[in-house]
């Protein structure tokens, strides 16, 4: 392969203004970052509260959570993307539709609707590795709270809870990461996230490889960094008897 390999492409001129090629990555990356993150605490507050719903037993509001689970993590996350971006908006009230389309920078609305779609679909993900640490609990626990006369709130916010966040980090610590990954979809919408901002550079350069290099070290960079907070909060939370660490 006769390819010859330019990494100060990055800090060339882009043509607009003073920025360099590398900053159209800095500022994809920082879209990436609040695009997660906003979506995960949506996720994380949601999707408890549909997880401790799926287990209240006999109750109609388990099954709206099922239903919930169910449709969300069987429709492709891009075909709920642009359900939200394209469909949802010509649905709202006038006024609000005015705002969205024409009123809102398009950067901005892409970014709305990025966060909604995947804070809900990730919610879904969320609520069934809460649901599976509440359930992995000891039923005598429950049973001992009750006789203590603990109120249902009080059950699960000062006793299951608690106890299922240790058990689930490593799960959880896989759905955290999958967020970063999965924001590469707002690139269809128009966002410049990190992926948008790869291949408007490869475009503008013709240096293809060298653009998906840097940003594929940078994913990895971001979510190994990740990964190891995760790790250091799992060792910190660890209860003695009931979360195992490294398998053992």
């Amino acid at each position: 392969m006769n390819y010859h390999w330019d990494w100060g492409v990055f800090f060339k001129p882009t043509g607009i203004g003073t920025e360099i090629y590398l900053h159209w990555f800095i500022t994809g990356l920082g879209w990436t970052i609040a695009l997660a993150l906003c979506s995960w605490i949506i996720a994380l507050s949601l999707g408890t509260i549909i997880g401790v719903a799926r287990t209240l037993p006999g109750h109609f509001l388990s099954r709206i959570a099922a239903a919930y689970v169910a449709l969300f993590r069987n429709v492709p996350l891009l075909v709920q993307l642009f359900i939200w971006y394209f469909m949802v908006p010509d649905y709202l009230p006038e006024n609000l539709q005015t705002w969205f389309k024409q009123d809102l920078n398009p950067a901005t609305s892409a970014f709305i609707s990025t966060i909604i779609c995947l804070g809900l679909f990730t919610a879904a993900r969320v609520a069934e590795q809460v649901r599976t640490g509440i359930q992995a609990l000891s039923k005598g626990q429950t049973n001992a709270a009750l006789a203590l006369g603990l109120s249902l709130p009080q059950l699960y916010k000062d006793v299951l809870l608690p106890q299922a966040f240790r058990i689930i980090i490593p799960p959880m610590t896989s759905e955290f990461l999958n967020v970063f990954k999965n924001s590469s979809v707002a690139s269809l919408i128009g966002l410049m996230e990190l992926l948008a901002q790869t291949k408007q550079t490869a475009e503008f350069t013709a240096n293809l490889f060298e653009a998906f290099t840097l940003a594929t070290l940078i994913y990895f960079t971001l979510n190994m960094s990740l990964m190891l907070l995760m790790r250091w909060v799992e060792k910190r939370v660890q209860v003695p008897g009931l979360i195992a660490l490294g398998g053992k």
